[in-house]
């Protein structure tokens, strides 16, 4: 670990040499390259830095404990070698994380699908209460978000929607929550009080840049047509609405949400690389046993990961058996301490293959 942490401080060396060289700053995209690799290595430096004093601090301490008479200073100097110690510990732990391989994708922005499922009229508008718990969860993040697609139901549920998140590290937080979320309560039309369980599905996609998928036009069926759906905000009425249907893999994107047929088509086009994308990154998973080892993450979509009991106020994500009474704050979007834990297991899960490798 140390020898690959030395070769890094090396780097970061020279990169903060090429990125103060003129020639380097006028190439535009060399700079950016070179600027997100510092950006990537820069923390594991900074922690090897503060392992790297705190080892120093430890072998002073433990110097003094050799030479000193006086028992003033030796306690001290106790005191020293201990809070040293525990700072080692630490930044070990620290670093083994910050090692770990990264996710190519975890940097990037993330197209949301969230889909009404079993449970009638209440599992649609259970599918509209997520809608907005991201929605939350992104305007905390200060993310912005865009719809594309938005098909509501009569009395304010949600039959499908579509959009994007836009924000650094997007995907790293939010790629969790693909899955099937369940929510038990009474209905408010259920007269005799029984509680009834419905569900929604989640999708989280990584959006595709122009340069990780080409799509032949060729290969694309473009149909203009009327917005459809209830009325509101999200809904046009000129011909604005734009349907891409890939040839060769049968996806159908439909987008109307904006005015412009051109906005709307680009947005259409920026899904579509999207799941053109998401369909490569799936067969690469498959194919990976070792990837079929970790169920946190993107990889079982149609799996049941979360419960959200109202009568109880209680939230349970299923995958890490973490269960939280706040059921109301988490619904405003403060999903934060799920997201948390979803990571340090998922890291916990890694680190522990990584050691029986």
């Amino acid at each position: 670990m140390f020898d690959k942490l030395d070769d890094l401080v090396e780097k970061l060396n020279s990169l903060m040499q090429e990125l103060s060289d003129p020639a380097v700053i006028n190439d535009q995209e060399r700079y950016k390259k070179l600027m997100k690799e510092q950006s990537d290595i820069a923390p594991i430096v900074e922690k090897y830095n503060e392992y790297k004093k705190a080892k120093q601090d430890e072998q002073d301490s433990l110097d003094i404990l050799g030479e000193e008479s006086d028992e003033e200073m030796r306690e001290l100097a106790k005191e020293e070698l201990q809070d040293a110690k525990k700072r080692i510990e630490a930044c070990e732990n620290e670093l083994k994380i910050l090692l770990l391989p990264k996710d190519p994708n975890d940097d990037k922005n993330v197209v949301v699908e969230i889909r009404a499922g079993v449970g009638g009229e209440e599992s649609a508008l259970f599918a509209y209460e997520l809608y907005r718990m991201y929605q939350k969860y992104a305007e905390s993040n200060r993310w912005k978000t865009e719809l594309v697609n938005f098909q509501e139901t009569g009395i304010g549920g949600l039959k499908e929607a579509e959009f994007m998140i836009k924000g650094k590290g997007a995907y790293s937080k939010l790629k969790y929550e693909s899955g099937v979320h369940r929510v038990q309560r009474v209905p408010e039309t259920e007269s005799g009080g029984r509680i009834h369980t419905s569900a929604a599905s989640v999708t989280i996609l990584p959006e595709a840049e122009d340069v990780d998928v080409v799509i032949d036009e060729k290969d694309i069926r473009i149909d203009v047509m009327r917005a459809s759906g209830n009325g509101g905000q999200c809904v046009n009425t000129t011909d604005s609405a734009v349907r891409l249907t890939h040839i060769p893999t049968g996806i159908v994107i439909y987008s109307q949400t904006e005015k412009s047929q051109l906005q709307n088509k680009n947005k259409a086009f920026a899904l579509l690389r999207t799941k053109l994308y998401d369909l490569e990154q799936q067969k690469a998973h498959d194919a990976e046993a070792q990837a079929r080892k970790s169920q946190i993450g993107s990889g079982d979509r149609s799996e049941k990961i979360r419960t959200y009991n109202f009568p109880q106020s209680r939230v349970t994500d299923h995958r890490i058996k973490l269960t939280l009474y706040r059921l109301e704050e988490i619904m405003n979007g403060d999903i934060q301490e799920i997201i948390d834990a979803l990571t340090a297991a998922d890291q916990a899960e890694k680190l522990s293959m990584q050691s029986e490798a």
